[in-house]
Parts: structure tokens; C-alpha cells; sequence
């Protein structure tokens, strides 16, 4: 079992396919760079995502995508949806951020002990422990893992692994964070996000029936 999702072989949904999710969505949600920019602006990335946003079966039509006026637009959209806010941004890519009934600090270590559990040591330098990009790194190292695994019970301690760590902080956050996003109407983010919840979603279900 893979957290990959079959696309039509064209333009970015080409790209797409194959790859895994995980490490795409990670990608999609990193700090702006100039390569970012570029990635979210092709001109085929509606149409991919539209492919994306049927294959996960998402309620609803596919809504606009928007488009960022340029550079400088995106990065400063990206700073004040995520970054910058009083008390806090409007939509922070933040676990401890949504679940205020858990100590900030409780939930980077619960994060951190997951990520031991692979081997995987964190680096402070880059983003928090729940950061959502490094809650999609350590989820995408864990599916490479899984399938450079050649022993039937490890892959099965990485598949329980999975869908603990979705049921324990993912999914428990997601939505929230989709409810504040969706509110403040940038362009692109909020397809994205959904898009990631559905795929969570579904691999979710995918490790329970297993």
C-alpha cells in the first residue's frame, strides 16, 4: 500500500503522478521561493488539480483556483495567512496552534517521539515539531520506508504507525485549519488544504481497513 493517487498522464497531473502526496503537499506549504512561486502559477495546475481533487472523490465542485498578482503578492499572502497575526496569524500552520486544550510544548514532543519512532531527528533550525511541513516530511519518510521494506511485519508497524499518527495530530487539526483558511479567501491555499484533508481522509480509511 502507497499514498499515491493515480492521475492523468498530461502537464503537472503527469508530474504528479507517482509521486508521493505526502512530499507534494509538503513542498506546496514550504516557505516561499522563487521555485514555489513558479509551481503554483503554471498555468496547468487547475486542471491537475481538478484530476487531484475527482480522484480523492472531494464533495462539491472543484472551486477557483485563484491566482497570486505576482511574487511579491504570494509571499506576503503566504506571511499573513501563516506567519504573522496578533495574537496569532489567521490560519497558522500549527498543530498546538488549533488544539488549545494541549500544551504547546506536549504537543511538539508527542510529534517528536512519533518521529524518533523512525529514527528521524528534528532540526529546530527549519520548522516546529507540529509544523504541517514537517508533519508531511516525516509521513513521506515513512512511506519510503514502507515500500523499501522487504519484511511483511515491519510494513505493517509502519502502516499502524501511519494511521496513528494521522488519527493523533493530522486529522485532528486539518479541519480547523481548513475552516480558517477557507475564511480568509487567498488564492490557491485553500484547494490545496482540501485536497490534503480528503487525501488524509483516505488514507486514513485505506491503514483502518487493512
Amino acid at each position: 500500500m502507497t499514498a499515491r493517487v493515480k492521475l492523468a498522464s498530461q502537464g503537472v497531473a503527469g508530474e504528479l503522478e507517482g509521486l508521493d502526496l505526502y512530499r507534494v503537499f509538503a513542498f506546496a506549504f514550504g516557505l516561499p521561493t522563487p521555485e514555489r512561486y513558479d509551481w503554483l502559477c503554471r498555468p496547468d495546475l487547475a486542471v491537475a488539480l481538478e484530476c487531484l481533487w475527482q480522484s480523492l472523490g472531494v464533495p462539491g465542485e472543484f472551486p477557483t483556483l485563484g491566482r497570486f498578482d505576482d511574487y511579491g503578492d504570494y509571499e506576503s499572502t503566504y506571511i499573513a495567512l501563516f506567519d504573522v497575526g496578533l495574537p496569532e496569524p489567521p490560519a497558522p500552520l500549527l498543530e498546538s496552534a488549533h488544539n488549545k486544550a494541549v500544551p504547546p510544548q506536549q504537543t511538539a514532543l508527542e510529534n517528536v517521539d512519533f518521529y524518533e519512532l523512525l529514527g528521524l531527528k528534528h532540526n529546530p533550525s527549519q520548522f516546529a515539531p507540529d509544523h504541517l511541513v514537517t508533519q508531511l516530511e516525516f509521513l513521506a519518510a515513512l512511506s519510503f520506508a514502507r515500500e523499501n521494506s522487504t519484511d511483511a511485519a515491519n510494513e505493517s508497524n509502519l502502516d499502524r504507525l501511519e494511521r496513528d499518527f494521522l488519527e493523533r495530530h493530522l486529522l485532528n487539526w486539518l479541519p480547523v485549519e481548513l475552516e480558517k483558511l477557507t475564511r480568509q479567501k487567498p488564492p490557491v491555499f485553500p484547494v490545496l488544504l482540501a485536497l490534503l484533508l480528503a487525501f488524509v481522509r483516505q488514507r486514513h480509511t485505506q491503514l483502518v481497513a487493512a
